[in-house]
């Protein structure tokens, strides 16, 4: 290579010229690259907005997920501690019908173990008869059947006709007339009437489902003839015209939303109420009783619709069931009982007075 064509080897290449790219981009295959390319770029962009609008979508979705799970967590801890309480006082019942058992197995045995003389046996029947009514006012607060009890009991000394036993007569019919004198609490009846009330729960339309009352249209008191055509039109007219707009008082708030979960969980702790204030009837626990019911009647004002028939029956029937008197104290039977057991204790010291009525 001479020296002369070295130069020419080192000049650098020259760029296409403006014509050579345009007759570049005039080839199909040049073109159709510039296309995808062109495609592949839009959808990039438009993929990448599509998973932006998804992450927002999901994030939403999972705080309200979030906040569902957490009311559901809370519901759910308010039934478990109810469970616990109605557990609880069941229990409380079985020891005291326990208890009520073993003392009636220890009545039991001990009427076998007196003796068959005619005074002692009416001693241990009024003895037990007295045990059972003061049983049943101090476990089941029933006073109707420890008025019956006393009353017997007080029947089988007046036919004994004894001098010795006339002061513990006065004291039975001095408790007969303190529990004649007592409130007495239909018991059953009010069982009755909240077992209603459990059963038209799930019946019961919730506030926010009520709709606006639509009043009928009302009917023309005169015939067209009577009242001519141009006024009956008027009449007609302005009829309709009245339906067009509907003017409604609202005395309370918005009731708030419910969803499905909710509602169904509100009706099931309405129950739950329901069931615990017949337990507290039947245990005479009058503030328990009192609260329980008052709880439900707050729910039913606030959450369900008051214009509904079964709800207006329902916090009827919870009103007047609040204002019985449930726990109320009822008088021991300690004196006669204590007067019936000084008498043996003293039969037993003498025995030389058993079967002379002294």
């Amino acid at each position: 290579m001479t020296e002369a064509d070295q130069p020419a080897l080192l000049a650098k290449p020259t760029p296409p010229s403006r014509w050579a790219v345009l007759a570049a981009l005039r080839r199909p295959a040049v073109l159709i690259a510039v296309m995808a390319l062109a495609l592949l770029g839009w959808q990039w962009l438009e993929t990448r907005s599509r998973i932006a609008t998804l992450e927002a979508e999901l994030a939403q979705r999972l705080s309200q997920s979030d906040g569902l799970a957490r009311e559901g967590r809370a519901v759910s801890k308010q039934n478990q501690e109810l469970l616990q309480a109605l557990a609880g006082k069941v229990g409380a019942l079985d020891a005291r019908m326990a208890e009520t058992q073993s003392q009636q197995m220890a009545l039991d045995s001990m009427y076998q173990e007196l003796s068959k003389s005619r005074d002692e046996r009416l001693v241990a029947e009024v003895e037990e008869t007295l045990t059972l009514a003061a049983q049943q006012l101090a476990v089941a607060g029933n006073v109707e059947a420890a008025l019956i009890a006393l009353q017997s009991a007080d029947a089988r000394l007046a036919r004994a006709g004894q001098a010795q036993l006339l002061p513990i007569r006065k004291l039975v019919s001095h408790d007969i007339d303190r529990l004649k004198a007592l409130p007495q609490a239909d018991v059953p009846g009010i069982s009755l009437k909240l077992e209603s009330v459990i059963a038209s729960v799930d019946t019961m339309p919730l506030a926010h489902e009520q709709r606006p009352k639509v009043e009928p249209l009302r009917k023309a008191s005169q015939s067209l003839a009577d009242v001519g055509f141009w006024a009956a039109l008027g009449e007609d007219f302005w009829a309709e015209m009245k339906q067009l707009i509907r003017v409604e008082r609202m005395d309370q708030p918005t009731p708030a939303l419910l969803a499905p979960s909710q509602a169904f969980f509100l009706r099931e702790n309405i129950k739950l109420r329901l069931v615990n204030a017949r337990l507290s009837l039947l245990l005479r626990d009058g503030k328990g009783f009192r609260e329980d019911l008052r709880q439900c009647r707050d729910w039913l004002d606030v959450y369900f619709d008051n214009r509904a028939r079964t709800v207006q029956m329902a916090s009827a029937t919870l009103k007047s069931v609040a204002t019985v008197e449930v726990g109320q104290e009822v008088p021991t039977l300690g004196e006669a009982l204590a007067a019936l057991r000084n008498l043996k204790v003293a039969r037993d010291k003498n025995p030389a007075d058993r079967g002379t009525g002294k």
